[in-house]
């Protein structure tokens, strides 16, 4: 058990392959070291919600409160804080429950589905002082923040332009989500849009400073015509199966550009539904030099331009003694948890803002404009491109509000 550090109680939201492979990798061994305390879990599903309640008890000898319900996990007198790991179209409802309960609340990544929500997350916090986190992992993935690290010491010169984007060959789980009982198929049917933008975005927005004087302002996003799932069903569900013979709206290939108040850009890629290698494209470009996750390597001004990528190819590694972020130097000492390290990290920040009173590292403002892009990218698409304003959650204190602010705090402290 970690010494000199208070364990928090939390009520798990959401149990399908996500959820429980946190409550197993991340949260039990957490529980392990002192730092919470699952004294809540539910599921839709009743098989789900008890397969958690299962993991607990095999784990602790402790038998959770166990629900289909998510509003008893809220009104628990035993839970302080919340995590919604469920479907997208659930988390902003669940989270400004819990806010407006007194529960500080982290939810997994997701979208919204109109900006009104967004702006009804944001007033929630504004009106209770309670927090929601966007628990973005890759905002600490071990590139992404020695990249950071590397930007704060002006080493890439002024950025200007970054890019990045989901690039996941997610036939398969789409087609089958009738069987594995998973949201993103409906979504696939019916909406058209940049739909998970924040593994991309989270990291480029701490990297451009965005909330914390610098914002985004306009975004055009356009999308291909939809034909992988459509391929796909027909060959692994059969012709005659009703998903090979419905329409999915979809594009396989989603672009989005976005402009900031101070004149960088940004271009995202949604990519889910056609063969492909597993990428974020997470690349920063400045002025003394550049970062290109597709290859892992760094170029710097002076060096030869003709250089090819095989020449180049992992040398951000030889960069790593000097640059390495401080979090990630702390971790490597005792890895723990999946994707790499960056859940337990993302968590970690979580539990401890909960812990000490701080605001979160990824704070409501910021979670909100994640979530916005969804539902934004969609108006442009629906527009033939047109450009859809980003609007300002922060009403202005973007400007005032410093990297080095109050709401930086966890985002650069591991719990010792």
């Amino acid at each position: 058990m970690e010494q000199n550090v208070r364990s928090i109680k939390v009520g798990v939201i959401g149990l399908g392959a996500r959820g429980l492979g946190l409550v197993n990798t991340v949260f039990l061994p957490m529980w392990e070291h002192g730092l919470m305390e699952i004294t809540a879990v539910c599921d839709y599903y009743e098989d789900r919600a008890a397969e958690g309640e299962k993991a607990v008890f095999e784990k602790t000898g402790k038998h959770p409160l166990c629900t289909t319900d998510w509003h008893e996990v809220i009104n628990c007198a035993d839970v302080e804080a919340v995590l919604v790991l469920s479907a997208w179209e659930s988390h902003i409802e669940m989270c400004i429950a819990a806010m407006r309960a007194g529960k500080r609340v982290g939810t997994e990544v997701g979208c919204a589905y109109n900006i009104d929500d967004c702006f009804r997350l944001v007033h929630a916090y504004e009106e209770t002082g309670i927090h929601c986190m966007m628990l973005e992992n890759c905002c600490y993935g071990r590139r992404e923040l020695m990249v950071l690290n590397m930007v704060r010491k002006g080493l890439l010169g002024n950025v200007v332009h970054c890019s990045g984007g989901y690039m996941h060959d997610l036939r398969e789980e789409i087609v089958n989500g009738d069987i594995n009982r998973h949201y993103r198929q409906r979504n696939y049917m019916l909406r058209n849009c940049e739909n998970y933008p924040t593994h991309e975005l989270g990291p480029i927005m701490q990297v451009m400073d965005i909330n914390h004087g610098n914002r985004m302002v306009v975004l055009n996003s356009v999308a291909s015509c939809s034909k992988g799932l459509h391929e796909y069903a027909v060959e692994h569900r059969g012709a005659d199966h009703p998903l090979s013979n419905c329409t999915y709206a979809q594009g396989d290939v989603v672009t989005t550009t976005i402009r900031c108040a101070d004149g960088r850009t940004i271009v995202i890629t949604l990519d889910t539904t056609l063969p492909r290698i597993y990428s974020r494209g997470f690349t920063v470009r400045g002025t003394k030099g550049m970062y290109c996750e597709d290859g892992d390597y760094f170029h710097f001004d002076g060096e030869s331009e003709f250089d090819t990528v095989a020449n180049i190819v992992g040398n951000a590694e030889k960069y790593a003694s000097e640059n390495e972020h401080p979090i990630w130097k702390e971790y490597r000492k005792n890895p723990i948890g999946g994707h790499d390290g960056i859940d337990w990290l993302v968590y970690n920040a979580f539990v401890e803002s909960v812990r000490e009173d701080l605001t979160p590292p990824i704070d409501t403002y910021d979670t909100a404009t994640l979530m916005s892009i969804a539902c934004l990218s969609e108006q442009s698409i629906a527009m033939g491109g047109a450009p859809v304003a980003i609007p300002d959650f922060t009403s202005g204190k973007w400007i005032e509000r410093s990297e080095k602010g109050e709401s930086k705090q966890g985002y650069y402290r591991l719990i010792k």
